[in-house]
């Protein structure tokens, strides 16, 4: 019999923690191997039910989430606990602050727990498939049916720079799972003088986007924001698509401009990366840096597709420093021309491709399109 995956629930809501436990229990594959209502039960049931992930509740009383996360990574380094928090100014600011201290991933809260059925079927979506994520046994089985491919060819490692001899003039990233650490690795990294904007995706909801733009801002050298309509792009600054809302660029005379809008999601997301690649690929071509990084899913595959055919380059994280090897291993794996690189890497060689063509000076004020 095919061994189950245990989670331990941690919460201090008699409710939430019994529509965690028929959530998750609902899958064949899942078995919720005991609950607790604080972060101090929560560490002595740790060595009693052995769980293969945590979940863990922000608020509790005598310990909170926080505080339990960072005893928790003190004894079990590798053991996964998904965040479970509140789709509120303090749950973002408190979600970050957990990502930041080890947290693997996070899940909001469903906004109205009072229709069981909405509420069941929102965890389930959103939690059940991170649980699984972060168990090696199915993360392969779940990755290998991510892209289905015929074309051989893997993602190549890092290339002289003499074969991508084309001019950078944007830099779109793309990211879920693990994202907003991978994005305060890449992002503060950037020199104060980078000559192109850059526009990103992060999967997350509504008011989390904010937090992150903000959080990012006060840590860099270019200028980070959660991105407005209208809006118009300039070298050293960083749009942060807002949760729920897809992220589009056109062009207005000689700038280039953001558009928001609530279309249908794609690969279950929104924002979607696939939709902003494609539309700055429509503007850009083959001045175009797309980078994919640690995610769960394929959301960013297409968008690469078109950026291939046009010519644009690639990057992509390696699996070793992803959180989930889902969204750049889906790249790697359909054969598309990419660079991969860990983590640690990136930041300078988005420094390094953006200088070439272009003589870098804090003055440049235009985007060559």
């Amino acid at each position: 019999m095919e061994r189950k995956i245990r989670v331990l629930v941690v919460d201090d809501s008699t409710v939430i923690r019994r529509l965690l436990t028929d959530a998750l229990a609902s899958d064949p594959q899942i078995e919720v191997a005991g609950t607790a209502a604080n972060g101090k039960i929560a560490l002595a049931k740790i060595p009693q039910v052995n769980p293969d992930v945590i979940t863990l509740d922000m608020e509790m009383p005598e310990m909170d989430g926080i505080t339990t996360l960072v005893e928790i990574r003190k004894l079990y380094p590798k053991l996964p606990v998904i965040m479970f928090s509140t789709l509120t100014q303090r749950g973002a600011e408190a979600t970050l602050d957990a990502l930041a201290k080890g947290a693997n991933d996070y899940v909001t809260k469903p906004a109205n727990v009072g229709s069981v059925t909405a509420a069941m079927q929102s965890v389930k979506t959103e939690l059940v498939p991170r649980v699984k994520a972060f168990c090696p046994w199915f993360a392969q089985a779940i990755q290998s049916r991510i892209v289905q491919t015929t074309r051989p060819v893997l993602a190549r490692q890092v290339p002289a720079p003499s074969l991508r001899p084309t001019r950078i003039d944007i830099v779109a990233i793309g990211c879920s799972t693990g994202g907003p650490n991978a994005l305060q690795a890449i992002i503060p990294s950037l020199r104060a003088d980078f000559p192109v904007p850059i526009v990103v995706v992060q999967h997350m909801p509504p008011i989390f986007t904010k937090h992150l733009a903000t959080r990012l801002d006060g840590l860099s050298q270019v200028d980070v924001c959660e991105a407005q309509r209208g809006e118009t792009l300039h070298p050293g600054g960083v749009w942060i698509a807002p949760g729920d809302f897809h992220m589009t660029l056109n062009r207005r005379g000689a700038n280039v401009c953001v558009d928001l809008n609530q279309g249908t999601p794609e690969n279950s997301c929104r924002p979607a990366v696939d939709v902003l690649f494609r539309s700055v690929t429509d503007l850009y071509g083959a001045n175009v840096l797309s980078v994919v990084l640690t995610g769960m899913g394929q959301d960013g595959l297409r968008g690469c597709e078109a950026s291939e055919a046009s010519g644009g380059q690639i990057i992509i994280q390696d699996e070793a420093t992803s959180v989930v090897w889902g969204m750049p291993g889906a790249v790697a794996r359909s054969g598309i021309k990419s660079t991969m690189l860990p983590l640690n890497r990136i930041a300078v060689e988005l420094n390094r491709r953006v200088s070439f063509g272009r003589k870098t000076s804090a003055s440049e004020k235009s985007v060559c399109l």
